[in-house]
């Protein structure tokens, strides 16, 4: 199959972005799919956007941070790449007509661009996993009347996809977790992690926030949520399993006791292809399976005590789209913190438990988060709940 196959990718200097160009670059290689890039959008790196926009010839590249403009407008000065800045420049590039919107923008801030892609009636592959957390129920409604496919890009969910066939006789899913970087250590060990060993995954190359809620599990607990908004069930129909090979990505288990998996190298780029492929699939230079040469496969169960996130999801989803986006908003400050050093590792857990519950027992559950403007609002307000508990908390401490 070679066809021209039109995307934009929002976040394209991150991970996700950049590994989604890597699959591109392939298939244009063996000449098995001729992806056409329209626009890429990404942060502040204004340097490695300009250097992409100019490999792949795209008409729009769009820096969000305003502050960056001048530079990136100089380093594209001569090429025929439109250039803008700012978040409603973000919006507007996601709107243009392609076959496929890749929504890998990280954190909640990727909300607004992919609902913007979706009510322009593109489909999307969507990487962001905090902006379903946070949206779900409104992208999908979004999704409904526009007539466009969400497919998902997170491998676990990407594997439950390929799993599902029709649907029916579903009995529940699983996702699986590789346990991260402290899946054997004790709790000592984890109080005094730095931000570097908690960034340290042992199978998947992700950014720093990403590796580090791969650590805590919250990465799982926010994959948990997305999982019960894309597909539409339960909490109690999602299974959560500590595999540390990652070589299984997620099952579906049927009616009839039957059980259908993915599996899958540990690497982005199937997943990826997959998503922008879709109904067709596209060859990528990934890593062959080679189950002889692996040998064996472990699977434990979580440990709640040492990794308390997946019951916080539980938690969250039960209590409805409000309460996922607290739990995603008081993360995102509480990752941030220890990032910079603010907090420790096992304070990251706590302060998302202690900010869902002031939220669950306090008088914010009548937000709907069913705008985006709600949803903003939420999630400002859930940052200074978080960032006032971590600031009590030092006060109490002497920090």
């Amino acid at each position: 199959m070679t066809q021209t196959r039109r995307i934009s990718i929002m976040g394209s200097t991150g991970s996700i972005g950049k590994s989604a160009l890597d699959v591109v670059r392939h298939a244009r290689e063996v000449g098995e799919c001729n992806f056409e890039i329209v626009a890429l959008a990404a942060g502040s790196d204004a340097e490695e956007l300009a250097k992409q926009a100019i490999e792949f010839g795209v008409e729009l590249a769009v820096i969000a941070d305003e502050s960056k403009l001048d530079d990136l407008r100089g380093l594209l000065t001569g090429t025929d790449v439109a250039v803008a800045a700012g978040s409603a420049a973000v919006c507007e590039a996601a709107t243009r007509p392609v076959d496929r919107v890749l929504a890998a923008i990280v954190g909640a801030a990727g909300l607004e661009s992919t609902i913007a892609a979706v009510r322009a009636g593109n489909d999307v592959a969507i990487a962001n996993k905090e902006s379903v957390v946070c949206g779900g129920r409104l992208i999908l409604q979004e999704a409904k009347l526009s007539g466009v496919k969400i497919l998902p890009v997170d491998s676990e969910h990407s594997a439950i996809y390929q799993c599902l066939g029709d649907g029916r006789a579903l009995e529940k899913m699983t996702i699986t977790a590789s346990g991260g970087p402290f899946r054997t250590s004790g709790l000592e060990e984890m109080r005094g992690a730095t931000p570097q060993q908690a960034a340290a995954h042992p199978n998947w190359s992700m950014g720093i926030k990403n590796s580090i809620d791969s650590a805590t599990l919250m990465n799982k607990a926010l994959e948990f949520i997305e999982a019960g908004f894309l597909f539409d069930v339960g909490e109690d129909k999602i299974d959560v399993l500590v595999h540390p090979q990652s070589i299984i990505h997620g099952m579906a288990h049927f009616t009839d006791g039957s059980v259908i998996a993915q599996l899958g190298a540990p690497d982005m780029k199937t997943p990826i292809s997959f998503a922008l492929g879709w109904p067709d699939r596209i060859p990528t230079g990934v890593d062959r399976l080679d189950l002889a040469t692996l040998g064996q496969l472990d699977f434990e169960a979580v440990d709640q005590a040492r990794f308390p996130a997946i019951k916080l999801a539980r938690l969250a989803y039960r209590n409805g789209a409000a309460a996922t986006t607290v739990l995603n908003s008081a993360n995102e400050v509480a990752v941030s913190a220890f990032i910079a050093g603010k907090c420790g590792f096992l304070d990251i857990s706590w302060l998302v438990e202690e900010t869902l519950s002031r939220y669950l027992e306090g008088n914010m559950q009548g937000i709907a988060c069913g705008t985006l403007e709600e949803i903003a609002f939420l999630d400002r307000m859930t940052r200074k709940m978080t960032m006032d508990i971590l600031g009590s908390a030092k006060r109490r401490m002497g920090g």
